[in-house]
């Protein structure tokens, strides 16, 4: 599982991280009040968020660092 976001592009995983925070929306917000849930699923549901936003975060990098190279030569 640590590469499994790898084979996603930039827009399958901007489109995974929005559905995983409606997700999470829905599980705070659907069932307030009630005990009868599966309250891992919120701590699963958050992990993938992070996850992706690694991943996404580990793309942007490199093409950071370049940029950053160019401005203080220029």
């Amino acid at each position: 599982m640590a590469n499994a976001f790898a084979k996603y592009s930039v827009q399958d995983l901007h489109k995974e991280i929005a559905e995983k925070r409606e997700a999470l929306r829905a599980f705070r917000f659907g069932s307030a009040g009630s005990r009868s849930r599966n309250v891992r699923e919120g701590r699963t549901i958050r992990k993938d968020i992070a996850r992706l936003m690694t991943e996404m975060n580990a793309r942007n990098l490199p093409a950071q660092a370049g940029v950053a190279k160019t401005k203080k030569t220029a």
